[in-house]
């Protein structure tokens, strides 16, 4: 593992940038009928997104609880929100989300 100084960490740090991290909740509407389809389109609108550089990272979290899934947005808050509140699964209530301003690195990608 490479020597991390000071100078190195830095020069990362000046870099950090401003994301959108978006938290996915079950809505009064999850489960409902139709509700597959409309999480269908959900995640058309994410790759839609993903394609325009809007949203870098996506993902469902596994399991029953109530937290769904989380996306990092490479825009504002207030644009962030605006997205989310035109998405399908919002507007029908199967999801609820929270916005949070979350810092990191440009280029930091997943393995």
């Amino acid at each position: 593992m490479a020597e991390i100084t000071d100078e190195y960490m830095q020069s990362e740090i000046a870099n950090i940038k401003v994301y959108a991290l978006c938290l996915l909740h079950k809505g009064p509407a999850y489960g409902s009928e139709g509700s597959e389809k409309i999480i269908w389109e959900h995640g058309r609108n994410n790759f839609k997104l993903r394609e325009a550089g809007k949203l870098c990272v996506m993902g469902p979290i596994p399991g029953d609880s109530e937290l769904r899934g989380t996306g990092i947005f490479s825009t504002s808050v207030e644009e962030a929100t605006a997205i989310m509140e035109a998405d399908p699964a919002i507007q029908a209530g199967i999801f609820t989300f929270e916005i949070y301003p979350f810092r990191s690195f440009p280029g930091s990608t997943l393995p």
